[in-house]
């Protein structure tokens, strides 16, 4: 594996649905065999769905306000806040602000999954929403 530099302003963004893209930056398409990671943009008023993943995630806020649904609980994050959601721990971000929320992600598996709560279905990380969820 070599080192990489990633130009965001030159990458593609992965439209996910309900108006979420994602910019993937490291991953195993990219040369990475143990961390998987990118970043999220949220519209105002957008909701990721209630899920879990198979591997921690870490996430920080660089733009935005948003209520994060953790472990049954609810609590408010703006930018800089952090998180850290083991796995298989069911979570959900909702952007509450004025603006676009965006998120930096950090999973340790490259090859992590996200399980739907509603419905049970694991989809790849990247992979877009249901429309329906």
């Amino acid at each position: 594996m070599s080192a990489r530099i990633f130009r965001t302003a030159e990458l593609e963004r992965r439209e996910r649905g309900n108006g979420i893209r994602s910019l993937p930056l490291a991953s195993r398409e990219t040369g990475a065999d143990q961390v998987l990671t990118g970043m999220t943009e949220i519209p105002v008023g957008g909701i990721i769905p209630l899920h879990t993943h198979s591997s921690e995630e870490f996430i920080l806020v660089l733009q935005g306000r948003a209520t994060v649904r953790v472990d049954g609980r609810e609590e408010p994050v703006q930018a800089m806040d952090a998180t850290f959601i083991p796995a298989d721990v069911e979570h959900q971000f909702v952007n509450t602000g004025e603006v676009p929320l965006h998120i930096l992600w950090v999973y340790g598996d490259p090859d992590t999954t996200r399980t739907l709560v509603a419905s049970g279905e694991t989809f790849g990380h990247l992979d877009a929403y249901p429309t329906d969820a």
